[in-house]
């Protein structure tokens, strides 16, 4: 019996999940609520990633289980404090945290929905992304060369410190980005910008890849485009990042590399056999059969 099942409910799954259903839980909702899809959301997200790295660790979950949410404060060196939502999101889509997010653009992360037919048979689909790519007009400066000046407002540095006095004798520091450069930390005069890109660098274009998925892939693999991700000035392109989203069939599940299905049978025949034929996911006929009392009155499992 859990104490506390909050971050349980922040993840939409009961107290006795496994580890593998709240891996899937957290990524169908940081992939929803991603501030890059939903702006609006980013509590919302902050919540599922703080969810999400209680209940990924073993200890921590145990923890929670039997103290809540004031247990993992009172019991942890940090002091209850959780990593970034974006650190937390790039580990497990397969980026590189904030540091690596400094030198590159940004990955771009989508869920394909598939079905169990082609992780078991394979297959090909074509997916159109829209993304960021290099203004080949302006050749990513913006405008004419010469024309990009340093912000005045901010001295380049993209940030403006504005100091409050809070109180006597007491002031406080607060950064914000600045309004005149929108963090960029360089501006443009409106009459030397790009007329191709408007001074932004970058231009939206519609890009297609193929993805190949191979027979006895899993729900969640995910597959990466190194490379192909949104185009930014002096950055090395981010990746697009693919994960597979299986969805549910109506007769079959997946248990590791074994298919498994239920069957509802008679009372005399598991007492007296059957035979019985059953269709696979590449269309073959399968004949199952039972001997005489080999099942039992109340459960049986069938290998073919």
């Amino acid at each position: 019996m859990v104490k506390e099942t909050g971050y349980y409910d922040t993840l939409g799954v009961k107290p006795n999940a496994t580890s593998d259903e709240i891996k899937r839980a957290y990524r169908k909702l940081a992939l929803k609520y991603h501030p890059d899809k939903n702006p609006s959301e980013g509590e919302r997200f902050k919540l599922i990633s703080q969810a999400y790295e209680v209940l990924s660790d073993p200890k921590r979950r145990d923890l929670y289980d039997q103290g809540g949410e004031q247990a993992i404060k009172e019991g942890s060196l940090s002091g209850g404090n959780f990593s970034s939502p974006m650190d937390i999101f790039d580990m497990f889509f397969g980026g590189a945290g904030r540091m690596n997010r400094e030198r590159r653009g940004k990955n771009v992360v989508h869920q394909l929905s598939i079905t169990l037919e082609d992780l078991y048979m394979g297959a090909t689909r074509k997916l159109a992304l829209q993304k960021n790519v290099i203004c080949d007009k302006c050749k990513g400066y913006g405008g004419k060369k010469g024309a990009v000046e340093k912000c005045p407002t901010c001295k380049g540095r993209g940030v403006q410190v504005l100091v409050q006095q809070i109180g006597p004798g007491m002031v406080q520091q607060i950064q914000t980005v600045c309004p005149d450069c929108k963090g960029q930390g360089e501006r443009i005069n409106p009459k030397d910008r790009c007329t191709n890109c408007n001074g932004n660098k970058v231009v939206r274009e519609k890009k297609i890849i193929e993805i190949h998925i191979d027979k006895g892939m899993k729900d969640g693999q995910k597959l990466v485009f190194h490379g192909e991700g949104d185009q930014e000035p002096d950055l090395e392109p981010g990746d697009v990042i693919i994960v597979l989203d299986q969805k549910d069939h109506s007769v079959f599940q997946r248990r590791g590399n074994d298919l498994v299905m239920k069957m509802k049978i008679q009372l005399t025949e598991a007492l007296c056999g059957f035979k019985k034929t059953i269709e696979t996911l590449d269309d073959r006929v399968l004949l199952i059969s039972s001997r005489p009392g080999e099942l039992g009155p109340f459960l049986g499992c069938l290998c073919v």
